[in-house]
């Protein structure tokens, strides 16, 4: 990572704020150069700030920043890309925000990764323009696992090493993967992968994004994916992830919408 001299820009894309004092906001920020950093927004809680619009989550900004003894503090901001389209639509919003909180809890600090920054500014712009917004979360989910270093094996049996039979399989995050019959028995948590199900999970893993989009997952099959997914992240944070509870919300409330009318 090239070192930062005292005055410095970098593009960044704002994951997320906290409140510092009474005007002040500490912002998580990915950026392409220095990695994921922190840096302090001072007075841009004031209605005066002329910064406040621009610092906001999701944003893409060109940073002016200077060092600080504990934190960075950010001297001016040109919005680059706001999604305005995620914005205005609630169900995308949701999905922008797990985006954005799990690209946080997967990478550690001012660790640099430009594939990663791509990933996730190509995810917002995806999130954005495509009719199938779940089908952009697990590509982004299986190719974060795999910048990150937590990458399932999709192959062969985590248990015994053997190529895995094309049938009905078991998944196990808390092993590292795909189990065959003979090994699930003892292993704690494994879930049933049918072959189907295996496919799409290693085309995720190989395939580009244009390869994904254009497999015509039915809905059983799309919840199955997402299901060993989800089980496989909560596996490697050791917890749940905040905006994954929000999505759910949001899609039983809109069930429930449907059912009513």
């Amino acid at each position: 990572m090239p070192p930062r001299a005292r005055l410095y820009k970098t593009e960044a894309i704002i994951l997320r704020g906290r409140k510092l004092g009474e005007a002040d906001r500490i912002l998580t920020l990915f950026t392409p150069t220095f990695g994921k950093m922190e840096a302090k927004a001072k007075g841009v809680r004031k209605t005066t700030s002329r910064l406040s619009g621009h610092l906001q989550p999701l944003n893409r900004c060109q940073l002016q920043l200077a060092r600080g003894h504990v934190s960075d503090v950010i001297t001016g901001c040109e919005t680059l890309a706001s999604f305005r389209g995620l914005r205005d639509d609630l169900d995308l919003l949701s999905r922008a925000l797990y985006v954005a909180e799990l690209t946080d809890r997967m990478t550690a600090d001012h660790v640099q990764s430009l594939p990663t920054y791509r990933l996730l500014l190509d995810t917002l712009g995806r999130l954005e323009s495509s009719p199938a917004p779940d089908t952009v979360l697990r590509f982004f989910e299986m190719q974060l696992l795999d910048q990150s270093g937590f990458r399932p094996e999709l192959e062969r049996c985590v248990g015994c090493g053997n190529a895995l039979e094309p049938v009905d399989n078991f998944f196990a995050p808390v092993a590292g993967g795909t189990v065959c019959r003979q090994c699930v028995p003892g292993l704690a948590g494994p879930r049933v992968m049918t072959l189907n199900g295996l496919k799409v999970l290693r085309l995720l893993q190989r395939g580009s994004y244009n390869d994904v989009a254009r497999v015509n997952v039915p809905p059983a099959l799309a919840e199955e994916v997402e299901r060993h997914l989800r089980s496989y992240i909560i596996g490697v944070l050791e917890r749940n992830v905040n905006a994954a509870a929000f999505i759910d919300h949001l899609r039983r409330e809109g069930a429930r919408t449907k059912i009513e009318v």
